[in-house]
């Protein structure tokens, strides 16, 4: 039964260091296109090498970004990565079986995060489900500035084999990530009307421990494990510690 033909789409910045082994994951595409934003790198270069079709878009916030990027896509299907993600081996093998005769219009996926050297299974980290594969008549990317997904109203599938994100950022830059989405979150909170009390200040970041650290057991991923929960607990208190910033500013 032949396999319908689908379209890998990747945004990209300066991915120079990390494209090459996302675009070799992803090579058993019908198609691939690269959506650069300005990149000042190799990016561009390392895409063309790979038989990428290349298009350079300014940044629209990531939600917009990767919208645009799917519209750009010639076949109906398309496959949704970053630049430091990697479809595994058994995620490769799923989506072909998968798209021999779709039953959804949309697929989930488990990403499995690489955090200060190991791969996290338990808490925050894993499965992390991520709707990534899916029919863009059906589905559309969030206009979110940040913390971007897919929207889609009818049920979704779920693929065997996980997404590797394979994230080379050191940990300064992978906090100075967060301190930059925890200032988006909070504005687009603010122009949404949402408000934010002592209450949820402090309760927020203990439901989430509680959550992810023990619910969860992101206790069995050792060190790696509680430093990505406490990182996360700490987004959710400057999260809100923002957005009560922006209440008494204006």
């Amino acid at each position: 039964m032949q396999t319908m033909p689908f379209s890998v789409v990747i945004i990209t910045l300066n991915a120079a260091r990390q494209l090459e082994a996302c675009l070799q994951s992803a090579a058993f595409a019908d198609e691939i296109i690269v959506v650069d934003s300005g990149s000042s790198d190799a990016t561009a270069e390392i895409a063309l090498k790979y038989g990428a079709r290349v298009i350079v878009q300014p940044w629209l916030g990531f939600g917009r970004q990767k919208q645009f990027a799917v519209s750009q896509a010639r076949n109906d299907w398309v496959l949704c990565l970053d630049a430091d993600e990697r479809v595994s081996d058994g995620l490769r093998e799923s989506i072909l079986d998968t798209l021999q005769q779709p039953r959804f219009t949309a697929y989930k996926m488990a990403r499995s995060n690489c955090f200060m050297g190991r791969y996290l299974r338990h808490g925050e980290g894993y499965p992390d489900m991520s709707l990534r594969l899916f029919e863009r008549h059906h589905a559309r990317w969030s206009d979110d500035a940040v913390h971007e997904k897919v929207l889609h109203d009818e049920a979704v599938g779920t693929l065997h084999g996980d997404l590797l994100h394979e994230s080379a950022e050191s940990l300064p830059a992978y906090l100075d990530k967060q301190n930059r989405y925890t200032t988006l979150q909070a504005q687009t909170m603010y122009r949404a009307g949402h408000r934010a009390g002592l209450g949820r200040l402090l309760l927020s970041p203990l439901v989430r421990f509680i959550r992810f650290y023990f619910l969860r057991l992101g206790c069995l991923d050792g060190v790696p494990g509680l430093v990505h929960i406490l990182i996360g607990c700490n987004n959710s208190f400057v999260k809100y510690a923002k957005l009560m910033a922006l209440q008494r500013e204006k």
